[in-house]
């Protein structure tokens, strides 16, 4: 078990980091909205790793069996792998390889908020984000919620993977 773990986690996490760079250098000028969106699908294209690792668990190394809970316990390792990565990454690149994102991304976000919402409401948006700001700028707080995105996502991939694959 231990063995499909690391492998199918180093796995996950290799490939959101290689989609996260391709993102980075390849879709850089798309709109954060959209690259948003794009983040989302390769967390869940990396993920996909939680269910080829117990499927492979299941079939090569436990003789076509796997429970529920040996199934979810692999998935969530699996999951826990790739969030911590990704987590890592994200800090890596936020931190060092483009510091100016944040302000970017809330300029963006101020602009879109600006043109969509009436002046009162804006005020009051307004308001949230740059607390959500100055949250985001902890390192340690962005890692959290980084890792812990990727990590629930892979929870429920988990969850998922493990009711369709488990044989008795």
């Amino acid at each position: 078990m231990k063995q499909t773990v690391l492998r199918y986690g180093a796995y996950g996490a290799i490939t959101i980091c290689v989609l996260f760079i391709i993102s980075w250098y390849a879709l850089g000028n798309l709109s954060m909205s959209l690259q948003e969106i794009l983040g989302y699908v390769s967390i869940i294209v990396s993920l996909s790793f939680v269910f080829l690792g117990i499927k492979h668990f299941r079939d090569k190394e436990n003789e076509g069996k796997v429970s529920f809970k040996k199934a979810l316990v692999i998935g969530i390792l699996i999951s826990l792998i790739t969030a911590l990565v990704f987590g890592l990454l994200d800090i890596l690149y936020t931190e060092v390889l483009n510091p100016e994102f944040m302000d970017a991304y809330y300029e963006e976000v101020v602009q879109e908020m600006r043109t969509n919402l009436p002046t009162d409401e804006f005020h009051v948006k307004i308001t949230e984000l740059e607390s959500q700001r100055e949250q985001f700028s902890n390192p340690l707080l962005s890692f959290i919620f980084m890792a812990m995105t990727v990590f629930v996502i892979g929870f429920i991939i988990s969850l998922l993977s493990s009711l369709i694959l488990q044989q008795k």
